[in-house]
C-alpha cells in the first residue's frame, strides 16, 4: 500500500521552510513529487510540460553547435534534463540558491535526478542567480549560448522582492552581458503574456516572443497554460568583449 503523503525532506532556508514530498494523486493514479515553500506550492511533477518547453523553445532559437547553457533554478530538474537531451549542448550549468534542492538531486531523490547528475556535461552550483546576473561576467569572450530562467512565478510575482530588478530593462541588460552574441534568453512564467514585460524585453533583446504553452490538467479535467518568453541578444562580438566593464550603479 502506498502512503498518501511521504515527506522526503524538510529544511529551513533563508526564504522559508522548504519541503519535498511524494504523494499519490488520485486523478492520475500515480505518485507525484511536490515542493512547498512554507504554505505555498512551488512545483509539481504532475505539471512539467512548460518547464520542458522552456528548454525546448529556448534552445530551438539558438543557432550552432557546442552550446553552453545556463539554467537559473533547479527545482525538480525537468528544464535542465530537457536541455541535456539536445545533443548540441556541450556544457550545462545550473544555479540554485538553495543547497537543499541541489542535495535532493545529488541524493537522487527525484525521478530525473540520475539523468541529470550522472551526465558529465552537468555542473550544479549553489549561488544566487540574480546576484550572479548583476555582477560582471567571468567568461566575457564567450558567454552562454542560452540562459533559461525558472525561479519566480512570473515577472510580476517574485518569490523574493530582491529579484524584481532583473525584470526591467536595466536588469535585462545586466543579464544580457552573460550571453554570447546572438545568445538566447528564455523565461518561464505562470501568468499569461505580460505586455508591460514585453516592452522591457524588446527594449533590450531582438525577436522577443511570448509563447503560450497549453497542457492538460488532470486535476481540473481542463486545460491550463503557462508562458515561455524567448528573446535573442542583439549584441555583437565587439560589444561582448566590453561586457566585463562595470557600469554606473552595477557591481564590479
Amino acid at each position: 500500500m502506498i502512503t498518501r503523503f511521504e515527506e522526503l525532506d524538510w529544511q529551513s532556508t533563508p526564504i522559508g521552510d522548504l519541503t519535498l514530498r511524494r504523494r499519490t494523486e488520485p486523478a492520475v493514479g500515480q505518485e507525484i513529487y511536490e515542493v512547498k515553500l512554507g504554505d505555498e506550492y512551488l512545483m509539481s511533477s504532475l505539471f512539467t510540460v512548460a518547464e520542458e518547453e522552456l528548454a525546448d523553445l529556448g534552445l530551438a532559437a539558438v543557432d550552432g553547435d557546442n552550446l553552453s547553457v545556463l539554467v537559473g533554478g533547479l527545482g525538480l530538474g525537468y528544464t535542465a534534463v530537457a536541455a541535456l537531451r539536445d545533443e548540441r549542448v556541450s556544457a550545462l550549468t545550473v544555479i540554485d540558491r538553495l543547497g537543499a534542492v541541489i542535495g535532493w538531486h545529488e541524493r537522487k531523490l527525484l525521478p530525473v535526478s540520475a539523468e541529470l547528475v550522472d551526465d558529465p556535461r552537468t555542473t550544479l552550483l549553489e549561488d544566487d542567480f540574480f546576484a550572479v546576473m548583476r555582477s560582471a561576467p567571468v567568461e566575457v569572450r564567450t558567454g552562454y549560448s542560452a540562459i533559461l530562467l525558472d525561479v519566480d512565478h512570473s515577472p510580476r510575482h517574485q518569490l523574493d522582492a530582491t529579484h524584481a530588478d532583473l525584470y526591467d530593462a536595466a536588469g535585462l541588460r545586466a543579464l544580457d552581458r552573460h550571453l554570447a552574441p546572438d545568445g538566447v534568453f528564455a523565461l518561464w512564467s505562470d501568468d499569461p503574456p505580460d505586455e508591460e514585460f514585453m516592452v522591457e524585453l524588446t527594449a533590450v533583446f531582438d525577436d522577443a516572443v511570448a509563447h503560450v504553452v497549453d497542457f492538460e490538467n488532470a486535476v481540473t479535467g481542463g486545460t491550463s497554460s503557462n508562458t515561455v518568453y524567448v528573446a535573442r541578444s542583439r549584441r555583437t562580438g565587439a560589444e561582448a568583449l566590453d561586457a566585463s566593464a562595470p557600469h554606473a550603479g552595477e557591481d564590479a
